[in-house]
């Protein structure tokens, strides 16, 4: 049985979760928020999914997965009112890779300026 591989975010600040963990040739990566790495937060929804992306290429390189693995998607939007905006910088950002399942939902009470979060399950490459 192969064993579970917990990785911490590499920016050196302290939380009580890890950025993700793999098993058995799978990665699941934590939510991902859009800050940037001096502690920005984008202004535009799309720019915020750009952010977002961005991180979740770190983690994902960091395990040994990357884009093109991603088998699941899950995303959540503070306004869903802001869908088709998200949507195309979306697909902009996956130009190229085969679109995997996704789930997009709109949940309330994100803190500061952030409108998004996006967590992933990626085969191992």
């Amino acid at each position: 049985m192969s064993e579970i591989q917990r990785r911490w975010h590499q920016d050196g600040k302290s939380r009580n979760y890890t950025a993700t963990a793999t098993f058995g040739g799978v990665v699941w990566a934590c939510g991902q928020v859009p800050t940037r790495a001096d502690g920005s937060t984008p202004e535009t929804i799309a720019d915020q999914v750009d952010a977002v992306f961005d991180n979740l290429e770190t983690v994902l390189a960091a395990a040994g997965a990357d884009l093109s693995t991603i088998l699941k998607v899950t995303v959540f939007l503070a306004d869903l009112d802001e869908f088709d905006a998200y949507n195309a910088a979306y697909l902009k950002r996956l130009d190229g890779v085969t679109l995997p399942p996704r789930t997009t939902v709109e949940v309330a009470r994100f803190r500061g300026a952030k409108r998004i979060e996006m967590d992933v399950v990626a085969a191992l490459k």
